[in-house]
Protein backbone atom coordinates (compact mmCIF):
# COMPACT_ATOMS: atom_id res chain seq x y z
CA UNK A 1 0.00 0.00 0.00
CA UNK A 2 1.12 3.61 -0.78
CA UNK A 3 1.10 6.24 0.82
CA UNK A 4 -1.28 7.62 -0.89
CA UNK A 5 -3.43 4.77 -1.13
CA UNK A 6 -6.15 4.71 1.50
CA UNK A 7 -7.46 1.17 2.94
CA UNK A 8 -11.17 1.03 3.20
CA UNK A 9 -13.12 0.31 6.49
CA UNK A 10 -14.35 -3.23 7.09
CA UNK A 11 -17.16 -3.48 7.82
CA UNK A 12 -16.32 -3.63 12.17
CA UNK A 13 -15.05 -0.16 11.68
CA UNK A 14 -17.45 1.11 9.61
CA UNK A 15 -20.25 -0.47 11.86
CA UNK A 16 -18.12 1.38 14.86
CA UNK A 17 -17.96 4.74 13.05
CA UNK A 18 -21.72 4.86 12.62
CA UNK A 19 -22.76 2.76 15.84
CA UNK A 20 -24.69 0.21 14.62
CA UNK A 21 -23.90 -4.14 14.27
CA UNK A 22 -22.10 -5.03 11.97
CA UNK A 23 -25.19 -7.55 10.66
CA UNK A 24 -26.50 -4.23 10.54
CA UNK A 25 -23.89 -3.30 7.84
CA UNK A 26 -24.18 -6.63 6.11
CA UNK A 27 -28.34 -6.57 5.97
CA UNK A 28 -28.03 -2.82 4.60
CA UNK A 29 -25.81 -4.58 1.68
CA UNK A 30 -27.51 -7.48 0.98
CA UNK A 31 -30.74 -5.42 1.20
CA UNK A 32 -29.50 -2.71 -1.50
CA UNK A 33 -29.54 0.11 0.96
CA UNK A 34 -25.26 -0.15 0.81
CA UNK A 35 -23.84 -0.44 -2.78
CA UNK A 36 -21.77 -3.53 -2.45
CA UNK A 37 -18.17 -3.07 -1.76
CA UNK A 38 -15.07 -3.55 -3.11
CA UNK A 39 -12.86 -6.50 -1.59
CA UNK A 40 -9.57 -6.80 -0.69
CA UNK A 41 -7.86 -9.98 -2.16
CA UNK A 42 -8.55 -12.13 0.90
CA UNK A 43 -12.01 -11.39 0.45
CA UNK A 44 -13.17 -9.00 2.86
CA UNK A 45 -15.10 -5.88 2.42
CA UNK A 46 -13.38 -2.78 2.57
CA UNK A 47 -15.88 0.13 2.70
CA UNK A 48 -15.28 3.95 1.42
CA UNK A 49 -15.88 7.52 3.22
CA UNK A 50 -19.37 7.25 1.36
CA UNK A 51 -20.54 4.31 3.22
CA UNK A 52 -20.23 6.18 6.31
CA UNK A 53 -22.26 9.36 5.00
CA UNK A 54 -24.67 7.21 3.13
CA UNK A 55 -25.01 4.65 6.92
CA UNK A 56 -25.59 7.80 8.77
CA UNK A 57 -28.13 9.10 6.26
CA UNK A 58 -30.41 6.47 6.65
CA UNK A 59 -29.98 6.62 10.30
CA UNK A 60 -31.66 9.68 9.89
CA UNK A 61 -34.20 9.00 8.11
CA UNK A 62 -35.29 6.31 10.71
CA UNK A 63 -34.73 8.50 13.31
CA UNK A 64 -38.28 10.43 11.77
CA UNK A 65 -39.91 7.12 11.35
CA UNK A 66 -39.49 6.18 7.22
CA UNK A 67 -39.24 2.74 6.43
CA UNK A 68 -36.81 1.10 4.58
CA UNK A 69 -38.50 1.02 1.76
CA UNK A 70 -38.64 4.27 1.70
CA UNK A 71 -35.67 5.24 2.87
CA UNK A 72 -34.26 2.62 -0.29
CA UNK A 73 -36.11 5.23 -3.03
CA UNK A 74 -35.01 7.83 -1.66
CA UNK A 75 -31.36 6.96 -1.81
CA UNK A 76 -32.29 5.63 -5.44
CA UNK A 77 -33.00 9.16 -6.55
CA UNK A 78 -30.00 10.27 -4.67
CA UNK A 79 -27.93 8.07 -6.26
CA UNK A 80 -28.98 9.43 -9.56
CA UNK A 81 -27.26 12.98 -9.18
CA UNK A 82 -31.37 14.15 -8.84
CA UNK A 83 -32.22 16.18 -5.73
CA UNK A 84 -34.43 13.77 -3.31
CA UNK A 85 -36.32 16.56 -1.65
CA UNK A 86 -39.58 16.18 -3.77
CA UNK A 87 -39.78 12.47 -2.75
CA UNK A 88 -38.56 13.53 0.55
CA UNK A 89 -41.33 16.29 1.43
CA UNK A 90 -43.85 13.70 0.45
CA UNK A 91 -42.70 11.27 2.70
CA UNK A 92 -42.17 13.23 5.63
CA UNK A 93 -45.43 14.75 5.22
CA UNK A 94 -47.18 11.17 5.48
CA UNK A 95 -45.13 10.16 8.50
CA UNK A 96 -45.97 13.70 9.85
CA UNK A 97 -50.02 12.79 9.39
CA UNK A 98 -49.48 9.37 10.77
CA UNK A 99 -47.50 10.94 13.82
CA UNK A 100 -50.53 13.52 13.91
CA UNK A 101 -52.94 10.61 14.53
CA UNK A 102 -51.03 8.62 16.59
CA UNK A 103 -50.67 11.26 18.81
CA UNK A 104 -54.55 12.28 18.80
CA UNK A 105 -55.03 8.85 19.88
CA UNK A 106 -53.04 8.53 22.60
CA UNK A 107 -54.66 11.93 23.89
CA UNK A 108 -57.99 10.33 23.39
CA UNK A 109 -56.14 7.02 25.54
CA UNK A 110 -54.96 9.89 28.15
CA UNK A 111 -58.08 11.52 28.90
CA UNK A 112 -60.22 8.13 29.00
CA UNK A 113 -57.65 7.00 31.46
CA UNK A 114 -57.59 9.98 33.41
CA UNK A 115 -61.45 9.78 33.56
CA UNK A 116 -61.75 6.33 35.25
CA UNK A 117 -59.15 6.86 37.34
CA UNK A 118 -60.29 10.52 38.90
CA UNK A 119 -63.90 8.56 38.86
CA UNK A 120 -62.83 5.38 40.77
CA UNK A 121 -63.59 4.83 44.47
CA UNK A 122 -61.53 4.90 47.10
CA UNK A 123 -62.31 3.71 50.53
CA UNK A 124 -65.39 2.30 49.59
CA UNK A 125 -64.41 -0.09 46.72
CA UNK A 126 -66.56 -3.37 46.86
CA UNK A 127 -64.58 -6.37 46.70
CA UNK A 128 -64.22 -7.85 43.04
CA UNK A 129 -66.11 -9.83 41.39
CA UNK A 130 -64.03 -12.72 39.50
CA UNK A 131 -63.70 -12.47 35.54
CA UNK A 132 -65.55 -8.73 35.94
CA UNK A 133 -63.48 -5.90 36.64
CA UNK A 134 -66.10 -2.61 37.12
CA UNK A 135 -64.59 0.88 36.68
CA UNK A 136 -67.03 3.55 37.56
CA UNK A 137 -70.01 4.73 35.41
CA UNK A 138 -69.26 5.73 31.66
CA UNK A 139 -66.70 2.96 31.12
CA UNK A 140 -65.78 -0.21 31.66
CA UNK A 141 -67.88 -3.67 31.57
CA UNK A 142 -70.69 -2.90 30.46
CA UNK A 143 -72.53 -6.05 32.61
CA UNK A 144 -71.33 -5.02 35.90
CA UNK A 145 -74.06 -4.43 38.28
CA UNK A 146 -73.48 -1.42 40.64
Amino acid sequence: MTTTQRRGLRVAELAAAVGVARDTVRYYERTGLLHPPARTPAGYRTYGDDAVERLRFIQGAQRLGLRLADIRALLAVRDTGTCPCEPAEDLLRRRLAEVDAEIARLLALRAEMAAMADALPSADCPPPSPGVWCPPAGGGDPTCAR
